[in-house]
């Protein structure tokens, strides 16, 4: 967004003339955007930095940050976008966050809602603006839709933020120590479908939509439903974490099982590593993240594996026996004692040690569900 001091259209107060709209553009377009908006177009770029009191180059930053394309002398922003860059660096000025951290909620601020608006106006709307009477277009429909479902959708937007800002908060309040606050032991698992290439070159693309669509909503209400975090989801592939390497298990083997039982679903294969993570913006990097991606490769159709660290600490939360030796060995003692004997969930079978391409030699586990947990 890199203009100069003046530009077209601008009154003596600095502003431009709201009416003054580019010939070239659709009305009904404008009319929605202001409707969107809440406001009018007043201003060039230059203009609403110098109205939010902040340099021309901060607000450039912010601005690319949050996803928006240089505009030159456009006069297409509006009061709120001063009031956002305003907000943004009265929180810089106030020491409440340095310039890169502002910039950074711009950027992922940015990012999460420009998926959420995508997905809103191709899949959402598309479909709820039909033309319902021959002769009218969707355009003519889709002004009245967007002025019903707006308040709506924004209260819904901020409740949903809110669950999310509170879930999050919590987990961070919970971490042992200020380091593990950023990095922190987790489980993280890939879950991938297999095949999916081929698949991409057989299936007409609606279907293959529908078939990417049937599966992340899937993979999400599980791993929600089961206790993990859906980190993100990548068309044949999905990312999640969990804190408790039980919950992480769980939602492998339930992912197997629900895949297994749809036979419009292509073949599932799962990773799970175990051990520090770094979270950036809501995704997770590190070691532990690349070494699942790499078990999920080389893990069989329908099955999962794990690292190692992994399969120690199922063993050390007694979800899993280290051996089908030992959990006989412990549920005779315990018959001997007259007490209940132990019961585990998941079931561990080392598999052959292998290179993995980055990171060395490992030693993955077959991860399986006990006969006795089936019926759960």
């Amino acid at each position: 967004m890199t203009v100069d001091d003046t530009g077209s259209g601008a009154g003596a107060d600095g502003r431009v003339d709201p009416h003054a709209a580019d010939p070239g553009e659709d009305p009904l377009a404008l009319r929605l955007e202001q409707l969107i908006l809440g406001a009018e177009r007043r201003y060039t770029p230059f203009q609403a930095a110098r109205s939010a009191g902040v340099s021309m180059e901060l607000a450039s930053r912010f601005w690319r940050a949050m996803g928006f394309a240089d505009i030159g002398q456009a006069k297409a922003l509006t009061e709120a976008d001063v009031l956002a860059l305003r907000r943004l660096a009265g929180l810089v000025e106030a020491g409440l966050l340095s310039e890169a951290m502002a910039v950074q909620v711009a950027r992922s601020t940015g990012q999460t809602t420009a998926r959420l608006a995508e997905w809103q106006i191709d899949s959402f709307l598309e479909g709820l603006t039909e033309p319902p009477e021959p002769g009218m277009t969707r355009t003519e429909v889709t002004y009245p839709i967007i002025e019903l479902l707006l308040p709506e959708l924004e209260e819904f937007l901020v409740y949903v933020w809110r669950r999310q800002l509170a879930a999050s908060a919590g987990r961070v309040i919970q971490a042992a120590d200020d380091e593990e606050m950023v990095d922190r032991r987790l489980a993280v698992g890939f879950a991938d479908l297999v095949g999916f290439t081929r698949l991409t070159r057989r299936m007409e693309e609606e279907e293959l939509g529908e078939l990417v669509e049937a599966f992340e909503t899937t993979a999400a209400d599980l791993v929600a439903a089961r206790g993990g975090r859906l980190i993100k989801t990548l068309g044949d592939e999905v990312l999640y974490a969990a804190d408790d390497a039980g919950v992480a298990a769980e939602i492998a083997l339930r992912l197997i099982e629900t895949m297994a039982g749809d036979e419009t679903m292509p073949e599932l294969r799962v990773g799970i590593a175990f051990g520090t993570v770094t979270t950036r913006m809501g995704d997770v990097f590190g070691t532990t993240v690349n070494l699942a991606s790499r078990l999920t490769s080389i893990a069989p159709r329908d099955a999962v594996l794990v690292d190692s660290a992994f399969a120690e600490e199922l063993i050390r939360t007694g979800e899993a026996p280290a051996s089908e030796a030992e959990a006989a060995e412990a549920a005779a003692t315990a018959e001997k004692e007259g007490e209940e004997p132990p019961v585990y969930r998941f079931a561990l079978q080392p598999m052959w040690q292998r290179p993995v391409r980055g990171l060395g030699v490992v030693e993955p586990w077959l991860l399986t569900r006990r006969a006795a947990a089936d019926g759960e």
